[in-house]
């Protein structure tokens, strides 16, 4: 038998999945690691425990072969984007990884947001001005940490650090260097006024590769740790949101992918660069001829875990004999759309999409005596899911009316969720049974690369069942009214946003 390994290297683990050929799941593997957080916006990894938890799932997949009489075809990598490493001479960490989480490029990016080259460089580089991106961190590292920049010879993300560590070469696909802010989308090279702005020359960041390229060659310390045989090709793949559309056969126009983890996102991939005039979503190459279109959203399922933490009676799990989150979903499910009149806002983490403001913070609106825990807990909700509605409507707008949407991601495990997305969208929504996108997407990708399939299309015969949920017209007809005065009420809020995110960052320096 032959067999793939699609990795996934996410925010807080690392997944792999070991496939047959016909890219049948046979096995599942996992391994976390923390992400540093504090009261300034820091958001962190420790690159060495990332590359640990990367050697071990895939030693661990590995390890169910027989290299014997069975064969390894390849590696492929799905990974998060818009990270920053900074590296020495000899490619050593002289920083732990600055996460797309980071918020704190946040006064960069606003400045740069305000004047007219941030116009021209969203242009150019399908990426909005936001602390996310890696052009604002590394404008930020220059002004707050510059004797760490002066030791740096090369800046990278945590996939081009990996293949570093793998192969001795220095190198990151087309779509992770796409959602730098620093790629121009219209000739796929560094863009010379970004690098300017960032004080970097193209020299120090990675070599630039389609995402079906390959590496091949693993160093003796690396096939020593992974324990596979050194001549497996490793083959770049992209970045999980767009793997995530690749994984669940979103790959035309007229489809639309959403998921739900810890954060959430909503891409259309297109066949050519679609910029957007209102710089609500982002435009990046899914690999050469392909470009997803969409918003990443920083709220999803770490809002509702929040929620669940804070509201659900302990004593109530204790009782029924339940995981709090069962618990949750079924007493949201006794409460009618609409939460009895009670609209909550999910920015707990600042805001992305669509939005793009670091400073944006969650709130309930319309909160009265009346309303209780159960209330709160389907307002809350309900609250993610007009977000994604607010950036679907975007796509929507700029891409043209989907036929389908496609959605993945913890949140799809429950009934209750599946059911209001449809009904908030008022679109069908389709849930594939299979929850690892980004890995089968990853595979898919290396297939290609091998010249086993000749399109990507092919993923649509590997992605097995689908449930489908229609939206209820009772349920539409309420969420219709409500969506609105949502959005009314994000729009009044937002210039109030920076100064109680000032207030919070005084009064936590206060009490430290």
């Amino acid at each position: 038998m032959n067999y793939f390994i699609g990795v996934d290297v996410g925010t807080t683990s690392t997944k792999a999945v070991l496939y047959d050929e016909h890219a049948r799941v046979l096995d599942h593997f996992s391994e976390g690691y923390s992400l540093y957080r504090d009261a300034s916006g820091m958001a962190e990894q420790d690159p060495e425990a990332m590359l640990n938890a990367v050697e071990k799932v895939i030693h661990d997949a590995g390890a169910k072969i027989d290299f014997s009489n069975e064969k390894l075809l390849a590696v492929s990598f799905s990974s998060a984007n818009q990270s920053v490493i900074m590296l020495d001479h000899h490619f050593h960490p002289l920083s732990r990884i600055v996460t797309w989480a980071d918020t704190r490029a946040r006064a960069v990016a606003d400045q740069l947001k305000r004047s007219p080259e941030g116009q021209q460089l969203y242009t150019k580089t399908g990426t909005p001005i936001h602390p996310m991106s890696p052009l604002t961190k590394i404008m930020w590292l220059n002004q707050a940490q510059p004797e760490t920049v002066a030791k740096t010879a090369y800046f990278g993300d945590i996939k081009s650090y990996l293949f570093y560590k793998f192969f001795g070469s220095f190198k990151v696909d087309i779509s992770i260097a796409s959602c730098t802010g620093m790629m121009n989308i219209n000739t796929g090279n560094w863009d010379s006024q970004a690098l300017a702005l960032a004080k970097v020359k193209a020299s120090q960041l990675p070599t630039i590769v389609n995402g079906t390229s390959q590496a091949v060659g693993l160093t003796d310390e690396a096939q020593a740790k992974l324990g596979i045989p050194s001549d497996t090709p490793f083959v770049y793949g992209a970045f999980d949101g767009a793997l995530s559309n690749l994984g669940v056969g979103a790959i035309k126009q007229n489809t639309v992918a959403i998921t739900i983890g810890t954060s959430a996102g909503v891409r259309v991939v297109t066949d050519h660069p679609v910029i957007d005039p209102q710089q609500r979503l982002f435009c990046y190459a899914v690999d050469n001829g392909l470009w997803v279109v969409g918003g990443p959203l920083n709220n999803g399922g770490d809002v509702y875990q929040w929620a669940v933490e804070h509201l659900v009676d302990a004593s109530a799990v204790k009782n029924e004999q339940v995981d709090p989150y069962t618990l949750a979903n079924h007493v949201i499910e006794g409460v009618p759309a609409g939460a009895h009149g009670l609209i909550f806002h999910p920015f707990l983490g600042g805001e992305r999409a669509p939005l793009w403001d670091a400073n944006a913070r969650g709130s309930f609106f319309g909160l009265s005596q009346l309303h209780t825990r159960a209330d709160m807990l389907r307002s809350v909700m309900e609250g993610i899911c007009m977000n994604i509605a607010t950036v679907f409507q975007a796509v929507r707008d700029l891409i043209g009316e989907p036929t389908s949407v496609t959605a993945t991601g913890g949140f799809a495990r429950a009934e209750v969720w599946r059911q209001m997305l449809a009904d908030v969208l008022n679109c069908p929504v389709n849930i594939p049974n299979s929850f690892e996108s980004g890995c089968l997407g990853a595979v898919t990708m290396a297939m290609k690369s091998l010249g086993i399939v000749d399109s990507l299309d092919v993923v649509q015969d590997f992605i097995g069942d689908i449930s489908s949920y229609q939206p209820r017209t009772s349920a539409v007809h309420v969420y219709q009214q409500y969506l609105p005065l949502f959005q009314q009420v994000e729009g009044l809020l937002t210039p109030a946003y920076s100064t109680i995110a000032m207030l919070q960052q005084q009064s936590s320096h206060k009490e430290v």
